[in-house]
């Protein structure tokens, strides 16, 4: 068959058109925005926000935030432009977590924001769609079955996969532990929650597709909280424009991997399997809903682990002696010469290292940041009025920074201030929201931390991990749900001789 160029002029001209006019409905809404939502605030604060003058200083926005939040006497402040009143209070915190829970649900433009990759998911609802879920997901995270199955994936993965690969690395060669964290954290949580073995903890293979279109559509939504106007990014939508048209490009794909995960469990069987999904599967039908949870246990799951890992790894190699102390504590309570994955029970005995932990989630949290949306006009404990409709925040990653908080030492990783006595004690949530408090607590905290405190002692007692170029005196992070350190973490490896 043969084609004249003519036949092609109609195609052409369609696609010129629509670009013409959508580049054109683009800038016009451009220019009615800026007019619209000039910002009538001049203060430094705002003006320093909105020309990013504070990245001169300043590595990262929550290096920034923290910073006005120590030098604010009620360690609140309030951005106007976006309307976000952003506190590392403790006292504010319990009362937004648990005091007046009800005035601080996530809110519709919150679930507006991350609506597209989370659905109705447990962190993108609230009432009873919340509850519902949280309800299933309670009873089963907290079974002992079900905590002894996600050991033994854990187990299985380092022992397996995870140490024979490191072994097999040469002393000469850059590894980004980071990378190595978020495929060793995908393969355990599809594991366990799905029943599915990716097989990412090869460095032979790519990170899977799933894998790549979750880490793309998590960070662009996170882009969506840091606009002036939620206006920008719906026209961006709307249009299928920019950031907005490769978050659509990337939610399809998530889309599509979810729902062949999901048939794949249906057609192998369910009622008997261990994996949560088939749990959720025996009460939920609708496929929409159960893509909404698969993806939400894959954003609690991979990246909070891996992200929590990649800056306590850091921590330690700038901090020799707490290496030391590790090594001197799993020895004495496992024996110099054992060469097995600590038990539960062995775990329990090891103060020191979950001490090392908590310290490294206190300065790095891997969720820096939690907001909320005011329902009723309300006043905070520290006297702060907050209108209807303000968005509130709670900032784990600055209270770690905190002198009023943890002391004037508060910007020093030492472990010590966590044991009393040579043991762990525990403090108030709601000074220490890592794992959030109140009516929100994370589920998973126990799964999360034995997952962490395995992969940390196995490596630690087995392998020198050491910095690959001289660290920089903080961690730059990519804009994100979670934190992702800039670059990644490259590290050689050595195999100790035990």
């Amino acid at each position: 068959m043969e084609y004249s160029l003519t036949s092609y002029i109609p195609f052409s001209l369609f696609f010129f058109n629509y670009f013409t006019i959508s580049f054109t409905l683009f800038s016009l809404f451009l220019y009615i925005t800026k007019l619209l939502f000039k910002p009538s605030c001049k203060c430094d604060i705002c003006k320093s926000y909105l020309s990013k003058s504070w990245s001169s200083d300043f590595e990262n926005l929550s290096d920034w935030y923290a910073h006005l939040l120590r030098r604010s006497p009620t360690g609140t402040i309030h951005i106007h432009v976006l309307n976000n009143t952003i506190t590392a209070n403790p006292e504010n915190v319990e009362h937004m977590l648990r005091t007046n829970f009800e005035n601080y649900p996530k809110g519709r433009p919150f679930s507006a924001i991350l609506g597209d990759l989370l659905g109705k998911g447990i962190f993108n609802v609230d009432g009873h769609s919340w509850r519902f879920q949280r309800k299933i997901a309670s009873l089963e995270l907290g079974s002992v079955s079900i905590r002894s199955h996600a050991f033994e994936i854990v187990s299985s993965e380092i022992q397996n996969r995870l140490i024979p690969l490191l072994s097999s690395v040469r002393n000469d060669v850059v590894l980004d532990l980071q990378d190595l964290f978020r495929r060793f954290s995908f393969d355990t949580i599809c594991r366990f929650s799905f029943g599915l073995d990716p097989g990412c903890l090869k460095l032979s293979l790519p990170v899977s597709d799933f894998a790549a279109a979750f880490d793309l559509a998590s960070r662009l939504s996170a882009k969506r909280a840091m606009a002036v106007s939620p206006l920008i990014w719906k026209m961006k939508r709307l249009l299928n424009l920019g950031d907005e048209k490769k978050l659509k490009e990337a939610i399809k794909s998530i889309d599509y991997l979810a729902g062949e995960l999901i048939n794949h469990r249906r057609e192998a069987g369910f009622s008997t399997q261990k994996d949560l999904l088939s749990r959720f599967m025996g009460t939920i039908t609708d496929d929409r809903y159960l893509r909404d949870i698969v993806v939400s246990f894959l954003l609690a799951g991979r990246d909070t682990v891996a992200a929590a890992l990649t800056s306590f790894f850091w921590l330690v190699a700038q901090h020799p002696e707490v290496e030391l102390a590790i090594r001197a504590e799993s020895d004495r309570v496992m024996g110099a010469a054992s060469q097995g994955i600590a038990s539960f029970g062995e775990m329990r005995e090891m103060h020191y290292l979950q001490a090392a932990i908590y310290e490294s989630m206190r300065l790095y949290p891997p969720v820096q940041f939690d907001s909320k949306f005011c329902q009723e006009d309300d006043t905070l404990p520290d006297g702060t009025n907050v209108q209807k409709g303000t968005r509130v925040t709670y900032h784990p990653y600055a209270m770690g920074r905190m002198e009023q908080i943890w002391g004037p030492d508060c910007l020093e990783f030492k472990p010590e201030r966590w044991l009393e006595d040579g043991v762990s004690r525990p403090v108030s949530p709601f000074k220490y929201p890592v794992f959030q408090a109140g009516v929100r607590v994370c589920l998973g905290k126990e799964m999360a931390l034995v997952e962490m405190k395995s992969v940390a002692l196995a490596l630690i007692r087995r392998f020198d991990i050491r910095a690959a170029a001289t660290p920089s005196q903080t961690l730059q992070f990519v804009p994100g749900l979670t934190a992702t350190v800039k670059g990644g973490l490259p590290v050689m490896i050595h195999e100790r001789r035990l």
